[in-house]
């Protein structure tokens, strides 16, 4: 049976496809979403659907993002009327048109539920979670950066040699987070110090100089 949502009655779940989200995906800090403006002018939906239709078909993309998994909406027409603030037999009644208010979404599982998705939703949703993680990497990676350099700046005042030693920053750097460390006070950076010092004598006495 088709999984498109002009059909009336029960849907098989065979053969759906598996929703590429879970409860876990969540945009929780972004207010906005994502509209491919052009694309919207230019979709049949648009231009064939009655202004109801459409503007109930917007709402409906809206309310997805909040709902969980993120994009998807419950199989329930009674209750996506109830969410619409409209009369449920009137949507169901529209949703019979070929350009009605789910037009375009389908049926797929989420886990052991079945809920509702659309293509152009999950899309922007994509584009949506890649860029967060990007933002996420650049904002660790900056993070790392000052966070290496105000280390540097501090052992710069035990040891200046030391100071200008990329790899011993970075080896007392890991050690403090490895600690637990949350604020580097002056004890636990001369503990760190200390500890790449026997660090180093350890890798010293291991080569051929240090051999006997």
């Amino acid at each position: 049976m088709s999984s498109t949502l002009r059909v009336v009655g029960p849907v098989s779940t065979d053969d759906l496809p598996e929703y590429p989200f879970t409860l876990d995906d969540r945009l929780d800090s972004h207010y906005f979403m994502a509209w491919e403006r052009r694309r919207w002018l230019n979709s049949e939906m648009r231009l064939r659907g009655t202004p109801e239709c459409r503007a109930l078909f917007f709402d409906l993309i809206n309310i997805s993002y909040d709902q969980a998994p993120i994009g998807t909406l419950p199989d329930d027409q009674d209750l996506l009327a109830k969410m619409l603030m409209v009369d449920p037999a009137h949507f169901r009644q529209i949703c019979r048109l070929e350009f009605g208010p789910l037009h375009k979404w389908v049926h797929v599982r989420c886990g052991a539920e079945i809920r509702l998705m659309h293509p152009m939703v999950v899309r922007s949703l994509q584009d949506a979670l890649a860029r967060r993680e990007d933002n996420r990497a650049k904002n660790e990676a900056a993070n790392a950066a000052k966070r290496l350099q105000r280390l540097r700046i501090t052992v710069a005042g035990y040891h200046k040699d030391l100071a200008a030693n990329d790899a011993a920053v970075r080896w007392i750097d890991e050690w403090l987070i490895s600690e637990g460390c949350e604020y580097r006070t002056s004890s636990w950076i001369e503990r760190g110090i200390q500890r790449w010092m026997d660090h180093s004598f350890s890798l010293a006495g291991k080569g051929p100089a240090g051999r006997r």
